[in-house]
């Protein structure tokens, strides 16, 4: 595995500090400061006579990222998760012999260090640390890609993304913004009164939503089970339980292609609220996106590639007329299923003639709209047949008290008013059955008689919401790939994998 000869090299460079007694895996360290905290306290060094105080003493530690040589003394680049510092040696400040028989032989980029030492401004003007004393904690025997071009092959730093990390400071940045994301998503429902629970994350049934599972074993029970596709069914029998107000952030599984805006293990929160409505839960995100935007003192207008997105600006409008709109779609096709099989099919559109009109004003809605709705836009009343879950509108019952929230051209959020009539979602589920078996829709819903079976004790009027985490933090740190917020994507197996050191030597050409 290491037959590389720059591996083989730092090897032997490991074996020469065990032989004068230094262990380059050393396990205790006694930094005392971070590098971003060195720079805040000490940020008053050039405004003082000497521009240097060897009264404070500081312990930092951190990777090497640049080495500079000068003969008697060098320059570092030490980083560490919270910044870049410069760190200065000289033979005449550190012990005796160190400089030229261990620092100079044996220490190079990528290895861990700690540094003590007290703080001073260069002639340069740069505020540094000057050593008298450096430590290896951790001695790297596969070289770092070369500093100025980093690793450009994205397949590569997705499958290492160790290393992306090491190298790409503005990856670390994103998945910090991730981490606030679902940390400020969590107290924003907490404050609300929401209870967080936690369902199962293997299914006797594939439900919640309209997708193909994974599927895996029980060996005690003996049984197959699959993966989460949704924790909406368990959600909602809570809420016949008692609970008013739930979430969860989980993460969800679903056995579907891979694209820039899916992939197959996905992190999403959904929440169900008793004695609200679908029309409380667009106020509700609302207010969601300005705690968000706050919390993270993001501006309200972010780019997106060439786009701008205005997050104060959320409209409102029904599928039915964002198909006619915003869609171009004749006003006279749009609500009948032979005018819209003749249509696509006019317009060279893969057609599916057995799916039923809803499925169709489906269809359109992906072709036609979807990927013109830049600021927020929360779609409303979409047909039954593709909301098995949600209910049905009072006075146009082929609709539904749905809405889901699209920016910058992707979903993200699907909420509903949540049908709660057993005999009604009895009906669904056996429609769901009967379009699968005809082939009209292989991803339907799996009929789940429990779940029926809770409605029949009384659920109250609840609505219910999902927001996906991945792409609304997509929109958010201004990345176009679902991989790029995901800290270990799903990626297809290379033959034998890749020789890993070769791969990045190649890359550092």
């Amino acid at each position: 595995m290491f037959e590389n000869k720059y591996i083989q090299q730092r090897i032997e460079k490991a074996d020469k500090l065990r032989e004068v007694g230094i262990n380059p895996y050393s396990n205790e360290s006694s930094r005392n400061c971070s590098v971003a905290k060195f720079l805040n306290v000490n940020s008053d060094i050039e405004q003082t006579e000497e521009k240097r105080d060897e009264t404070r003493v500081y312990i930092v530690a951190g990777r090497i990222k640049l080495f500079r040589l000068m003969g008697k003394a060098s320059f570092l680049k030490i980083e560490d998760e919270s910044g870049m510092l410069q760190v200065y040696l000289s033979r005449d400040h550190l012990p005796e012999g160190f400089y030229n028989d261990i620092f100079k032989k044996n220490i190079e980029v990528g290895d861990i260090v700690e540094v003590t030492g007290f703080p001073f401004v260069t002639g340069q003007g740069e505020l540094s640390l000057h050593a008298h004393d450096l430590k290896i904690l951790t001695k790297a025997i596969s070289p770092l890609p070369e500093k100025f071009h980093g690793i450009q092959d994205k397949e590569l730093r997705y499958r290492q993304r160790y290393l992306d990390l090491i190298m790409n400071s503005e990856v670390r940045k994103t998945f910090h913004i991730r981490s606030k994301v679902i940390s400020l998503t969590r107290r924003f429902f907490e404050n609300k009164g929401f209870l967080e629970v936690e369902t199962p994350m293997m299914h006797p049934i594939a439900g919640g939503a309209n997708a193909r599972p994974f599927t895996t074993h029980h060996n005690a029970l003996g049984i197959d089970r699959f993966l989460r596709i949704a924790p909406e069914l368990y959600l909602k029998r809570l809420i016949v339980g008692g609970f008013e107000a739930v979430f969860e952030i989980n993460r969800c599984f679903r056995n579907e292609g891979m694209d820039a805006t899916h992939n197959p293990e996905f992190t999403s929160i959904e929440f169900y609220w008793a004695y609200k409505t679908y029309k409380d839960l667009i106020i509700l995100t609302k207010e969601y996106f300005e705690y968000l935007f706050e919390h993270l003192d993001l501006p309200s207008v972010l780019p997106y590639g060439d786009l701008e997105i205005d997050f104060k600006q959320f409209t409102e409008i029904p599928l039915i007329q964002s198909l006619i709109q915003i869609g171009g779609v004749p006003a006279d096709i749009v609500e009948d299923k032979n005018k819209i099989i003749a249509f696509m099919k006019e317009n060279k559109l893969d057609v599916n003639e057995k799916m039923n009109i809803g499925q169709l004003q489906g269809e359109l809605f992906d072709e036609y709209v979807e990927a013109k709705l830049i600021n927020p836009t929360f779609i409303t009343e979409y047909p039954v047949e593709i909301s098995p879950l949600a209910r049905r509108n009072d006075e146009k019952p082929h609709l539904t008290d749905r809405f889901e929230l699209f920016i910058a051209g992707k979903e993200i959020a699907n909420a509903f008013s949540e049908l709660n009539d057993p005999l009604d979602q009895l009906q669904r589920f056996e429609d769901q059955m009967t379009a699968k078996e005809l082939g009209g829709d292989d991803e339907a819903h799996e009929m789940d008689e429990d779940f029926v079976n809770a409605l029949s004790y009384g659920m109250a009027p609840t609505a219910g919401q999902g927001i996906g985490i991945d792409r609304l933090v997509m929109m958010l740190t201004n990345e176009h790939s679902i991989r790029d917020v995901l800290l270990f994507p799903a990626m297809k197996p290379i033959k034998n994998e890749i020789n890993l050191h070769d791969d990045i030597e190649e890359e550092t050409k």
